[in-house]
């Protein structure tokens, strides 16, 4: 076993293409770094249903994060831990995309709502998470800067399109410590890679960070290194040239 034993890899922007797809030659050295006995860790802002089938491509039975950390899997289908958001903080992150006429989505632990399919009973439900996406940049930073003024969030984007809400003190970061509890890992052995404001606390705390080429500008300066981007196997490359040789 080298000097890392924890892989988290993000999935939009960084192991997946433009097209939502993993490479053949990223799958490759997926499958390299667990032969070698790596835990290979999928850690992503999507809800665990849409994570699941890339984790099942790759034959994952490891540790996952969902949610920006929100949720925290034993392996698929394990839950281990789980963190709300509270139902007023929805209701209030709902009036304002309203207000600003902006797409908007929000995962429960059931389900994903968004713009075109929205719930009345909002207190009902469990949620998990809420998102706005807008390409009008003057927009998207009034909105981010009223909900800045705000209590109990953290805010991210995994995209510079869209801001990401969990509750306060959710993230990959604090996902991933909780990961090595459970695995008997330290930080300084994990490897976490991605390319947008949601994977920089997580590349700050890891043993070594990595932004993807096509990562946001942020996020390459909060970088141990910089791979090759998404289009460009920049996983496979980020396995070959750390992961593997450490």
């Amino acid at each position: 076993m080298g000097k890392y034993r924890l892989l988290a890899l993000d999935l939009d922007g960084t192991l997946l293409n433009e097209q939502s797809e993993i490479s053949e030659m990223n799958a490759k050295w997926v499958k390299h770094a667990i032969e070698a006995g790596v835990t290979v860790c999928v850690s992503t802002g999507r809800g665990f249903p849409s994570a699941l089938p890339f984790a099942e491509q790759l034959g994952l039975d490891t540790p996952m994060i969902t949610v920006n950390g929100g949720e925290i899997w034993t392996k698929p289908h394990a839950l281990h831990q789980r963190t709300l958001l509270d139902s007023d903080k929805i209701m209030k992150l709902h009036a304002l995309a309203e207000r600003y006429d902006v797409w908007f989505w929000a995962y429960t632990t059931e389900d994903i709502y968004n713009k075109e399919r929205w719930v009345g009973d909002t207190i009902a439900r469990n949620w998990l998470k809420f998102g706005y996406y807008t390409e009008d940049a003057p927009i998207l930073s009034a909105i981010l800067n009223e909900i800045q003024t705000w209590e109990g969030l953290e805010l991210s984007n995994s995209s510079p399109h869209n801001i990401e809400i969990n509750a306060q003190g959710v993230s990959k970061a604090s996902a991933l410590m909780e990961v090595c509890r459970m695995r008997g890992y330290d930080m300084s052995e994990v490897v976490a890679v991605g390319d947008s404001m949601n994977d920089i606390a997580a590349i700050r705390a890891s043993g070594l960070g990595v932004a993807m080429g096509n990562a946001q500008d942020e996020v390459k300066l909060a970088a141990n290194v910089i791979t090759g981007s998404n289009q460009k196997n920049g996983v496979a490359e980020v396995i070959q040239n750390y992961v593997l040789r450490a």
